[in-house]
């Protein structure tokens, strides 16, 4: 019998078992899933609180904790019980623990949870321990937890079953709680910062705000199709339009139907926001002071590691235009090529493929791709982007090719896209029926321009600078994570037929 097979067959028993225990609780105690138990503290709190009680000490102090068991010996006499906050050990001895409490450690299982009522004391080798007076049975689980966890290959299964891996991967477990801090140290700097937080649809009858294919969708009401969102910008566009606040942003679930690779995941979290009456400097100053402080929070301090690199967010980070940048790698001077042509040409002769009717601008951004941007470690801003793949940004004054548009970039990867954002709605609708065309050419039949927004920019935006920050990348980069299904708690999968 295969390892697999003789695996199966071993967890089927164990929770044939584990049933046979089932029963017998009920018929001892009747209800084994009650609907409540009250604790006096967590584990952590109550290793706060007696963090200076001495070696083989005992006291009067009654608590009730409740957790999973993590692990028992002596038939019961120890076991470990593990809430979300840590560990606390429980001690059962007839010495101790009531017979009543003491008939139900048979029937106790690995995995189980349970509420436990006891005194406080500390061990002779200095264990925080409880000893039981009462143990009430909270939850009985019919599936075994893997024995062997820790150190398994099976990347796939970890995602698939999310919990198994939180349960008993300290690592996971501390990465998630990690996120949790992250995404409210956001919301708390952008708030302090002076920003409004707003919500805007997740369902589009018109997708844009940045180049993707959307997933489809229909409203049966309205018996209209419909996409999810791509981006929240166009909408929070319109926010700053209606004056509602000079400063917005949103914590945001954004949805592109496209690949799947260590960094890019189809459904993914984004900060967007946009400060009216800012350029894009002010937006540069406002994504180190930010990074600066998620660093803190969760270091203590704006160094940290990356695999065998250490990051550090402290600011000023370093600031390079794209033509520079280029430049300085493969000694390509795309401000003195004055055409497509010259552009094209000037590719292929340092070697890189470019497509036929590519634009300076397209060949400029190609070949930042290719060689600058795995250079950048530490964390930069590269600025002054092609005019060609940035329509909603403003142009760099006295270089009509360029806009005032920067990326923030960190161990090769972008974290962050920001403009000084375009409001002359005449331009806007120049720029943005062009990149219709351009989609239309690409074989994308179902985009259409915005009409709406158009509309609401004519009622005048004011000046502002615009920034979205991928949320996950951040994490990653903050919590040492290889792979950006790592920092996702439930990541699509394929179903296990495939």
């Amino acid at each position: 019998m295969s390892d697999t097979k003789t695996e199966t067959a071993l967890s089927s028993d164990a929770a044939e078992v584990r049933r046979q225990k089932l029963a017998m609780l009920r018929a001892k105690i009747g209800d084994v899933y009650p609907a409540h138990f009250h604790r006096s503290m967590t584990n952590a709190e109550l290793a706060d609180k007696y963090a200076g009680l001495e070696p083989d000490t005992e006291t009067e102090d009654l608590v009730t904790v409740a957790g999973r068991v993590y692990s028992s010996r002596n038939s019961g006499m120890f076991i470990d019980l593990h809430d979300a906050s840590g560990k606390i050990q429980i001690f059962s001895h007839k010495d101790t623990t009531p017979e009543e409490a003491r008939a139900l450690l048979p029937m106790i299982d690995i995995g189980d949870i349970i509420g436990v009522k006891g005194l406080v004391r500390r061990t002779k080798r200095g264990e925080l321990t409880i000893n039981a007076h009462e143990i009430t049975m909270l939850t009985k689980t019919l599936l075994p937890m893997p024995e062997k966890w820790h150190g398994v290959s099976d990347i796939e299964l970890r995602y698939r079953k999310r919990h198994l891996d939180i349960m008993t991967n300290e690592e996971s477990k501390l990465r998630f709680q990690q996120r949790s801090r992250i995404v409210s140290g956001v919301r708390r700097f952008m708030e302090n910062d002076g920003f409004m937080e707003v919500e805007t649809p997740m369902l589009h009858s018109v997708y844009g705000g940045a180049t993707a294919e959307p997933f489809k969708t229909h409203h049966n009401t309205l018996k209209l199709d419909m996409y999810l969102r791509i981006a929240p910008e166009l909408f929070l566009k319109r926010t700053l339009v209606s004056g509602l606040s000079d400063k917005v942003f949103e914590i945001n679930r954004n949805f592109r139907n496209e690949g799947v690779s260590t960094r890019h995941n189809p459904e993914f979290t984004m900060m967007e926001c946009y400060w009216a009456y800012a350029d894009y400097e002010d937006i540069m100053d406002l994504v180190e002071r930010l990074f600066a402080s998620l660093a803190m929070t969760i270091h203590g301090k704006t160094e940290f590691m990356f695999g065998e690199t250490e990051i550090s967010f402290k600011g000023p980070f370093k600031r390079v235009p794209m033509p520079q940048a280029v430049k300085d790698v493969t000694g390509i001077d795309f401000l003195s090529i004055k055409s497509d042509e010259e552009a094209r040409a000037a590719a292929k002769t340092a070697g890189f493929e470019v497509e036929k009717d590519w634009t300076w601008g397209e060949c400029l951004a190609f070949i930042f791709e290719e060689k600058v941007e795995g250079t950048l470690i530490q964390p930069s801003h590269v600025t002054h982007f092609p005019k060609d793949i940035s329509p909603f940004a403003k142009e760099v004054p006295g270089e009509p090719r360029l806009v005032e548009r920067f990326e923030t970039y960190c161990n090769a990867w972008e974290i962050g896209n920001a403009f000084s954002e375009l409001n002359d709605p005449e331009e806007q609708r120049k720029r943005m029926v062009e990149q219709l065309e351009q989609a239309h050419a690409r074989g994308e039949k179902e985009k259409q321009l915005d009409d709406e927004f158009l509309d609401a920019i004519d009622q005048g935006m004011p000046p502002a600078g615009g920034l979205g920050i991928g949320i996950d990348r951040l994490i990653m980069l903050l919590t040492n994570a290889p792979s950006i299904r790592d920092v996702i708690l439930f990541p699509a999968r394929r179903s296990k037929a495939d």
